[in-house]
């Protein structure tokens, strides 16, 4: 209920005020039935500029950090992603992506819109990362289609970082659906989970035409916060006289 009170009174028309986004392929979100929407992650803001301007609910396996920040700020982000539905998902430990893709067949069993974010993080620089293979497990355990999604815009809008977004035009642009039913009962096989992955992430590359890195986000940002960490340690910033 509250879900519907946040799209369509409290927070779905303010930001269509701010962004005042452009649309473009929506007719390829199906009216019924369940589907994966897998898009690129540029910002905050992509979590719920998607769901204002998508006709049926969406559901997205956000991070758990989502649900647990401290401070007002952290009360405040927590109260909007429960009250919108999302499911938290611890991503530490072994079994953190088996239990994402449990709670994503779950929602795809309501026959519900899952939306999912291949690159499992948002990107720190505006490109579009190495898709993992959780979103093609689960587009083949539960034979549905995936719609490519691309968010254009959003990463001058609100970069990481930026608590109040700057006016900058966004666009939302949605795919023709992929279909990956001639993979039926391969989803244990690797090359298998790999191609459709690549498939997928290729296709939110052409409708975003961002650059591409072949590596995976985090390990990327980790080797970048490693070397700023060995940078200050051999070059440590003087104090001010």
């Amino acid at each position: 209920m509250f879900y519907y009170l946040l799209k369509y009174v409290l927070l779905g028309p303010l930001l269509r005020l701010i962004f005042r986004p452009r649309i473009e392929g929506l007719e390829h979100i199906p009216p019924s039935g369940p589907a994966i929407v897998a898009g690129n992650h540029l910002s905050f803001s992509d979590h719920f500029l998607m769901p204002a301007v998508l006709k049926r609910r969406i559901t997205f396996l956000a991070k758990a950090e989502y649900f647990t920040g401290p401070g007002l700020k952290g009360r405040l982000t927590a109260f909007f992603f429960h009250s919108a539905g999302q499911i938290p998902v611890d991503r530490s430990g072994k079994e953190a992506g088996q239990a994402a893709i449990r709670e994503g067949l779950g929602v795809l069993r309501k026959n519900e819109l899952l939306g999912i974010y291949p690159e499992g993080t948002r990107s720190h620089d505006g490109r579009l990362y190495k898709g993992k293979v959780g979103v093609a497990v689960m587009a083949l355990k539960a034979g549905v289609p995936v719609i490519p999604c691309a968010m254009i815009g959003t990463f001058e809008a609100q970069p990481p970082g930026k608590v109040v977004p700057n006016i900058h035009p966004v666009v939302i642009r949605f795919g023709k659906p992929l279909d990956f039913s001639r993979y039926a009962g391969m989803e244990n096989e690797k090359a298998i989970l790999r191609a459709v992955t690549d498939e997928i992430m290729y296709a939110i590359l052409t409708l975003s035409e961002q650059e591409y890195v072949d590596q995976y986000a985090a390990v990327v940002k980790a080797e970048e916060a490693a070397a700023r960490t060995e940078k200050e340690r051999k070059f440590p910033r003087m104090p001010l006289s």
